[in-house]
Formats: C-alpha cells, structure tokens, sequence
C-alpha cells in the first residue's frame, strides 16, 4: 500500500492544471458550480486526484406578515456555512470501493417562529427558518469512513454522522421544517439528531436488487451531543443507550422516470419518561409523584417520492409528488403521528429551465396523554385562564403550508422566495394563524 502521496500529487497536477486552465471557470461564472471559480484549474485537477472541497451556504429569513402569537411585524435572519471535504480512497491510495468525508458547519442567527409565531410557553414543533436549532454554534457534522465489498453490494460506513444522512433522508429545499430533511428527527429530537449534530454510528447497507437495498444502523444515543459546547465533543461520556433504525429502500423507473419509496423503524434503548402517568397509573401533574419510566421507544416512518412527468426534450423537467408520515411512541412521545404531502416542479418555462415550483401541506398531531398532561397541570395550578401567565396552553394539531417557486441563478447559486400559512401554530388553537413571508438561498463557493 503506498505511503501518502506528497510527491506524486505535485506532480501530477501541474500536467492536469495545464490541461484545464484554458477552460477553467473564472469566479462568478454562471455554469461553474463554484461562486469563486474553479482557481485556475487546480479543483478540477484536484478532484480528478480524488480530493474534493466545498464550502455551502444556507441563508434563511422569515417574516411574520399576519398572526402568530406576537403580531409586531418584524424578520429574522439564520444561516449556516458548511466546509466539507471528500477523498476518493480508491484514487488516492488505492484502496477499492473506500470514501472519507468530513465536514464542520457553523449556524448563526435567530428564528421568527420563536418570538413571533409560536406561544413561548409552550414553543412550538415545526420552524419557518429550518437552518435554525441544535445551538448556533459550530460542529463537527460529519466524520465517516465508508467501503463498499462484493461488488458494491455491501456499503458500510463508520464514524460520526447523523440517522437522517441514511435513515427516512429527504431533500431540503422547502424552509418550513415540515417539509426539510429527516421527519422523524424533527418529532423524536430527543433521541434522533438530524444534521448538524453528530454521533458515533454505524451504518449497514445490502443492495438485494439494483433497485432494492436494506439498512440497518447503530447510533450512540447521547443528549449531551446536542449541547451548544459539545461541537467537537469525540467522548462518549453520557451515553443513555442506542438508537437503532431499520429501513428497506426502493428506487424503481415508473416508465423511465425515478422514484424513491421507503419504510423504516426505529427503536431505542434508553430510558424514556411517560408524558402522563406516575408509577401508580395516575396523572403525575396531580399527584406529584415522578413520571413512570418506560425501557424503549420506537416508532415508524413511511416515504415516496416519485416524478411522474417529463418532458420529452429533457427527462429531468417534469413533475414530482411526494408524501412522508411518521408514527410515535404514544406512551413517552409528544407528537404520536405526522404527515405530509406535496409537489414539486423543476423546469415550469423554456427559459428558466433549471428553476423549480414547490407547495405541500403537513399535518403534526399532539399526542392525547400529552393534552392531558398539560390540563391537569393547569389543574394542580388552579390556573383556567388563558391569558394567564402561568397557564400551560393545550397542544392539539398544527397545519402548514408552503409554496416556493426557486431562481436558478447560477449553477452555485439558487434563491427560493417562499409564503408558509400555518394554522394553529405550535398546535394551539387559541394562536392566530400566521403567515410568513420568506427566502431561502443555497450558495456554494
């Protein structure tokens, strides 16, 4: 096995970096797909070695346009920066089949549905400004190595990562929470952490057809990952158990256009709390006793995605429908079902064929036990009004609505102005229902 190859990889890329300057993308180049251009050659001349950079952007702002619980209209802002980088182990060192990425991101900012949407007693469940949350800090998000053995049908990868990377993925480019990422990370944040937030995990994959592959992975279930000083945090100090999710995935061509199905579960092993009942059955908020301990949590998710049109000049132009719902523990979960569904056109105009239109709705259930936790908290309290300060408002169901049409300004850089409705929000009926004014932009340099 060759040593690292310092000698080697000057050398080879003066001859590459001659062949590519001629061509090489300036910085702002609308077809590059790097906003600061590909440095005269030198990235692709790097990637073709194996080595590949990025540095992401994702910036978000949310106004509150009518309703929500506070009606001083106002915007937020919230970004996050991502530097990643990827090797190819098979072209650098040889080894077959071997991938290494690492990746630290930064967020910052401050979210509109916070202050401004939701009722801060009892906060909320999904975010107008989803690249906000886990701490505005930095992270190391992502640390892996992965192989691949009998002709690619064995994938495992081993590091530091997050479930929603592998486990119930689905795109982001929606900026209401209820339609970015991992769904089942965003009712079970407890136990399940999505991006940007890391673990210790391991993941299996088997492909039993082209089309069809299982999964199944361990993660270290560890609540004090999610601290905002803990970015870097590589001990397992504090480990409660295990998160350990099961998902079958399939990818067929409905007359020669993708889709993507799948079915998962998820179980944990740690200790979890009742949202309702002490040790004797009774109300914990009344009786004053410490809430029953349960010895697992589990739960189910479901995912399609599907185009179903295309247009004969281009195959990547066409509609989409999509649809996710997940199912909760009732015993120890707040949320104990959620769903949603929604379209997605890419290419609507001749002209602005790289452009795309979004809208989906989504539904987020509270959990009965959970409803009448909080009443017989009002109940202990002897607190009924709900103006009150000290009331616990009652969580029922929250609806959302997004629709996002995307500019396709450049290859590295896409902006989406949004309008989200939410009715109910934070599943409190007695909150006027909110519509935000938002824009999303995704950059790469």
């Amino acid at each position: 096995m060759p040593a690292f190859p310092t000698l080697r990889l000057c050398a080879a890329l003066l001859p590459l970096c001659l062949i590519t300057c001629a061509q090489a993308a300036p910085a702002f180049d609308r077809e590059s797909p790097w906003m600061l251009g590909d440095f005269g050659g030198s990235r692709t001349a790097l990637s073709q070695l194996g080595y590949d950079f990025k540095i992401d952007y994702t910036g978000e702002m949310g106004s509150n346009l009518h309703g929500g619980s506070n009606h001083d209209r106002t915007a937020r802002y919230s970004d996050q920066w991502a530097f990643g980088s990827h090797l190819d182990l098979q072209k650098i060192f040889g080894w077959q089949d071997a991938e290494f990425q690492l990746t630290i991101t930064e967020r910052s900012g401050n979210n509109i549905t916070n202050d401004r949407i939701n009722d801060p007693r009892v906060g909320g469940f999904t975010s107008s400004q989803e690249v906000w949350g886990r701490g505005q800090t930095w992270r190391l998000t992502q640390m892996w190595y992965q192989q691949k053995f009998f002709d690619q049908k064995l994938d495992i990868k081993a590091g530091r990562f997050g479930e929603g990377e592998d486990f119930n993925s689905f795109p982001c480019d929606f900026q209401n929470l209820a339609f970015c990422g991992s769904q089942v990370g965003n009712w079970v944040g407890g136990i399940w952490y999505n991006w940007p937030v890391s673990q210790w995990a391991l993941r299996v994959k088997y492909h039993l057809t082209p089309e069809l592959y299982a999964q199944i992975g361990a993660y270290e279930q560890n609540p004090s990952n999610l601290d905002r000083g803990n970015g870097f945090k590589l001990s397992g100090s504090g480990t409660q158990g295990a998160l350990l999710p099961v998902e079958l995935v399939w990818t067929p061509k409905v007359h020669g256009l993708p889709g993507e199905y799948r079915a998962g579960y998820y179980y944990s092993s740690a200790k979890a709390s009742d949202v309702y009942k002490d040790r004797n059955d009774q109300p914990a908020a009344l009786s004053g006793e410490a809430y029953r301990s349960a010895s697992s949590k589990h739960g189910i998710w479901l995912g399609v995605q599907q185009q179903v049109s295309s247009l004969a000049s281009d195959n990547t132009r066409g509609l989409s429908v999509f649809a996710n719902a997940t199912m909760h523990d009732k015993k120890t979960n707040a949320v104990d079902n959620y769903v949603q569904a929604g379209v997605v056109y890419k290419g609507p105009f001749d002209a602005r064929a790289k452009d795309d239109i979004g809208f989906a709705v989504a539904r987020v259930h509270v959990n009965p036990a959970y409803r009448k936790n909080a009443q017989a908290s009002n109940q202990a309290r002897a607190v009924y009004d709900f103006d009150d300060a000290a009331y616990l408002p009652v969580q029922d169901t929250e609806y959302s609505a997004e629709l996002y049409y995307g500019v396709h300004v450049s290859h590295w850089l896409t902006v989406r102005p949004n309008l989200q409705y939410i009715r109910h929000p934070g599943a409190v009926a007695q909150v006027d229902d909110a519509l935000v004014g938002g824009i999303k932009l995704q950059a790469s340099f």
